[in-house]
């Protein structure tokens, strides 16, 4: 049975366009989701599919070497209309199923779990999938789990998607103070001495109603001299108007830091559980405002503690509080393991996030990325490794009596 289109589906393949990831190269950010995914839920298979207009196209998979399939036998095509998880127990007691290819033939699909890539707009892009050639289900360990797992791909979508526009808009700001230069010397010289022709001109002819040719000559040799002046005026006044048009920029405003640590803990813990990782929660004490886009935010706190619950040995212990030390901030200790057993995130925030902030591609391309979008939020991030304390990272943020405007002014200086 094919899938019939979702009512909003014009506008949910724009949003996936405007994402720049089809038929991109694999990365090690996505497989690691994918293998976490078919690990949790035990089952062979495992994708991070993309629905586009007439096909199924897989960003990251482990078991398959299927990277497309057509649209119209995608299960994935299916569970982009609802908001849950679908969970296809056994795909030939289906009637939606039954008769699709990939189950009918030999090894073919007898079970299938998405979850829904929902972007913060609520547009379904594709899904976190698992299948299996024999029929079983999933307790809700797995289930939860498989739904924070699909919430931290869509983040690290969207994280990319403003980290690209963030760098424009610096870009756009450095070459509106190059140009502000330029338009100084351009309207405070030689148009001014045009102008100022021009006007007394016109102001003769108004008092005596004669021509004077001489003059009219002078202001002809002047105007057409000056008419490049003009044209490059107008041409640097529509770009500084345009210069802050973008539409993928942060929108800051003020916000609990306290309760936005306290949301991306609560989105991480179902992936921790299921490597039987503890996450100690401190971030309950008092409220932190800060100038942030609250929303940016807790995806960039949710990364940074999906990546510590990613390199750290099952059994391990992560720590998380917020605190006041030079402003605002937000600590996240890895901690060592009582027998020995050390966690291997320093090395990927320091050469991920730290020494190497450019959003490059990369095995730790989102934690640059997720820096980048801290350091448009004015944030200081600091990193320690100390054995028998393990991995500790401070992000301290401005004071919440900071102008916002002043945010997008600096960020040509972030």
């Amino acid at each position: 049975m094919k899938a019939p289109l979702p009512d909003n589906e014009i506008e949910r393949l724009g949003a996936l366009y405007s994402l720049d990831i089809l038929d991109s190269p694999a990365e090690k950010d996505f497989d690691d989701i994918a293998v976490l995914a078919a690990s949790v839920c035990e089952a062979p298979v495992s994708a991070v599919s993309l629905v586009d207009a007439d096909r199924q196209w897989a960003k990251a998979q482990t078991g398959s070497e299927v990277a497309e399939t057509s649209r119209d036998v995608s299960f994935c095509a299916h569970a982009i209309l609802g908001r849950d998880l679908m969970l296809v127990p056994d795909a030939r007691e289906d009637d939606r199923f039954a008769d699709n290819p990939l189950v009918t033939a030999e090894g073919g699909i007898r079970f299938y779990a998405g979850a829904p890539l929902l972007t913060t707009d609520g547009f379904a892009l594709g899904t976190l999938c698992v299948m299996d050639t024999e029929p079983r289900r999933l307790d809700m360990e797995q289930q939860q789990a498989l739904r924070a797992l699909a919430r931290q791909v869509t983040a690290q979508l969207e994280l990319r998607r403003y980290a690209f526009a963030l760098a424009n808009t610096t870009a756009r700001l450095q070459e509106l103070e190059r140009r502000k230069d330029d338009l100084a010397g351009l309207v405070g010289g030689e148009l001014r001495s045009s102008l100022r022709l021009m006007s007394a001109y016109l102001e003769r002819l108004g008092d005596t109603g004669y021509h004077d040719a001489e003059m009219g000559d002078l202001v002809a040799r002047a105007t057409a001299a000056h008419c490049r002046g003009f044209r490059e005026l107008i041409d640097h006044l529509t770009t500084m108007a345009e210069a802050g048009l973008g539409g993928e920029s942060l929108h800051m405003r003020q916000c609990d830091l306290t309760r936005v640590t306290q949301r991306a803990v609560e989105a991480v813990r179902p992936i921790a559980a299921s490597k039987h990782i503890w996450i100690l929660n401190q971030a309950g004490g008092p409220s932190l405002p800060i100038i942030a886009d609250p929303v940016r935010l807790e995806q960039v706190l949710t990364h940074l503690l999906f990546a510590a619950v990613k390199y750290t040995p099952e059994g391990g212990r992560v720590r998380v509080g917020t605190e006041m030390e030079s402003g605002p901030t937000v600590r996240l200790d890895d901690m060592d393991m009582p027998d020995g057993l050390r966690p291997d995130l320093f090395p990927h925030l320091y050469y991920g996030a730290i020494a190497n902030p450019g959003d490059v591609p990369g095995p730790d391309r989102g934690l640059a990325v997720a820096k980048r979008i801290l350091d448009a939020h004015h944030a200081t991030v600091a990193l320690s490794d100390r054995p028998g304390d393990g991995t500790s990272l401070h992000v301290v943020f401005p004071y919440a009596s900071m102008d916002p405007a002043a945010l997008v002014r600096d960020l040509a200086v972030a």
